[in-house]
């Protein structure tokens, strides 16, 4: 039986090593995720392993949209549109509770990227190659009804704008249903494993991998068929470890987030607007802040710990105040932040901006095969093309023959509520539920939009585990959310419960502030921290919420 607890790590490991994997996937981000739910829904014996947490680089970095790729009109990349468009109303319809359809306000002024007629034809043919179903088309609006939407888009020059949904998201929590539904159906998946080497058969064919536990430092030799590296920006890393770095590689570049509180931008409409250097940002409302980003600007930087530098944030500020200039933002109303990589496959001669996000297969002569590229929109198209090639090389090498998996219908982790429509009867109902046993509404609600078909594990937790939230000194909303993470959800360290499990350190980092050295002694005294690693957590913590608010120089960074 499949576990997902911190607890139970050592039992996680055991089964991991116990016989030879059929599949052993490298890397724990939306792509790794999905494609170990992919082979398993088709009966392969499935591992994953994450060096960091799951979703720790790109999946939770982002700028948390399942969108259908309007942005990608521009540079004709029709098939992209065509297929992550209607990618999105999959992943919306088997995880409602962690994708929400947001109306999108596409402004056009005098002089800028857009205009009536291109801006018309343009979502025309969006919605066309998207497949948008009829109550979420696009409309067309005057400058009166723009400025009647959202008064503080800039009035000076304004022609008009169009109307059209994208898809919001959680998408650390996207990324984690999915693992948690492959670990429900049967994979063994474990974080804070780095593979260090590849293990080879005589014939010079990859056979598994040596991978060293980071938490006690042990090392477990993992066999398996077929090794996929779904690494993200780590992928060249680990083509370099099997020697077959060769021909294509990646371009990584930067994207960085700024967080306002809303009572200082009180945006009502999510808006996609252009900048005066022609690049496209996004500012949305969401949980009470606003968020806008995102920057485009190519990373030599440490893979890991990607930065919002003053460059960054000054020329999202700058955006800012060129759309919405009564608003006047300075760097003081910084309230956090966040920078994530792109792991694009590179195109000679293009910008940053111009690079396809198009995903590729790479297959070394070691049989190594790597995912590079895509978007978190498409990650469920990108897993059936990568089992696809697994299951073809089954079928020629063994004769064993794997049908293909319908994971378009099947709801993950927390989304089990009847899709879109259910998920709103289901939401009304377990808010009342939740307020019974003396949550406010606000709470019940945040509560149930996370969680989802898993709510009640919260609830249980929240009235059965009082006593215990006291003496830990721990809020009791907060204990329960806790004890799910370690015991549901593989949480280890303090950086996993306030960023991935919650979003809290970018959406509230007041909760954080308040909350994090009662959830560390609690972490330290449940999972047996040595005072060496809650020392390290502690200040690991502590950096990033310096980071999301005071950039560093440019010319502070270290370049690998």
């Amino acid at each position: 039986m499949t576990v997902f607890s911190s607890k139970k790590r050592n039992e996680i490991y055991a089964n991991l090593t116990d016989k030879p994997l059929d599949v052993l996937v490298i890397g724990g981000g939306i792509t790794g995720s999905g494609i170990s739910l992919d082979a398993k829904m088709r009966g392969m014996n499935v591992g994953l392993v994450e060096m960091q947490d799951f979703a720790a680089g790109t999946s939770s970095r982002s700028t948390k949209l399942v969108h259908g790729g309007l942005r990608y009109l521009k540079q004709f990349e029709v098939k992209m549109v065509a297929e992550v468009g209607k990618e999105r109303e999959i992943v919306y319809e088997n995880g409602p509770h962690v994708t929400t359809p947001e109306w999108m306000l596409l402004p056009f002024h005098k002089g800028g990227n857009f205009g009536p007629f291109t801006t018309n034809i343009g979502l025309r043919v969006y919605d066309y190659l998207a497949g948008v179903k009829k109550a979420e088309r696009r409309t067309m609006l005057s400058r009166d009804e723009v400025l009647s939407r959202e008064p503080l888009v800039k009035s000076e020059d304004l022609l008009g704008g169009g109307r059209y949904v994208e898809y919001k998201t959680d998408d650390a929590r996207l990324t984690l249903e999915v693992l948690k539904k492959a670990v429900e159906k049967g994979v063994n998946a474990i974080n804070y494993t780095k593979v260090t080497e590849f293990i080879y058969d005589a014939g010079g064919k990859v056979t598994g991998v040596v991978a060293e536990d980071l938490i006690t430092g042990d090392k477990h030799r993992i066999f398996a068929k077929k090794v996929i590296n779904a690494g993200g920006p780590w992928v060249d890393t680990i083509r370099e470890k099997d020697g077959s770095k060769k021909g294509k590689t990646l371009h990584l570049t930067k994207g960085v987030h700024l967080v306002f509180d809303n009572e200082r931008f009180p945006l009502r409409q999510a808006i996609y607007f252009d900048t005066p250097d022609g690049r496209m940002v996004f500012a949305i409302p969401r949980e009470g802040k606003t968020y806008v980003g995102t920057t485009d600007t190519t990373y030599k930087g440490d893979i890991k710990h990607p930065v919002m530098t003053v460059e960054d944030r000054d020329y999202i500020i700058d955006s800012i105040n060129y759309m919405f200039p009564t608003v006047e933002i300075t760097k003081d109303d910084v309230e956090s932040s966040w920078a994530g990589l792109r792991p694009l496959v590179q195109e000679e001669g293009k910008k940053p901006g111009e690079i396809s996000r198009k995903d590729e297969i790479f297959v070394s002569d070691s049989g190594l095969i790597s995912m590079a590229g895509g978007k978190l929109t498409g990650y469920r198209k990108m897993a059936i093309e990568a089992v696809n090639l697994v299951a073809d090389q089954f079928k020629k090498e063994e004769g064993i023959l794997y049908s293909k998996a319908d994971t378009k219908n099947l709801p993950i982790s927390g989304g089990e509520v009847g899709g879109s429509k259910g998920f709103e009867r289901f939401r009304e109902r377990k808010v009342d539920e939740g307020k019974a046993i003396g949550l406010s509404a606000e709470d019940a609600l945040k509560v149930v939009s996370r969680y989802g078909a898993n709510v009640d594990k919260i609830f249980v937790r929240f009235e059965t585990l009082k006593d215990e939230a006291k003496a830990a000194n721990i809020d009791p909303l907060v204990f329960a959310q806790l004890r799910y993470a370690i015991e549901e959800e593989l949480t280890f360290k303090p950086v996993d419960f306030f960023i991935r499990r919650t979003g809290a350190l970018y959406f509230d980092i007041n909760y954080v502030r308040t909350h994090k050295d009662a959830v560390i002694d609690y972490l330290a005294n449940t999972l047996g921290y040595s005072a060496e690693q809650k020392e390290e957590y502690t200040r690991e913590l502590d950096v990033l919420i310096k980071e999301a608010v005071v950039p560093v120089k440019e010319d502070d960074l270290q370049t690998v």
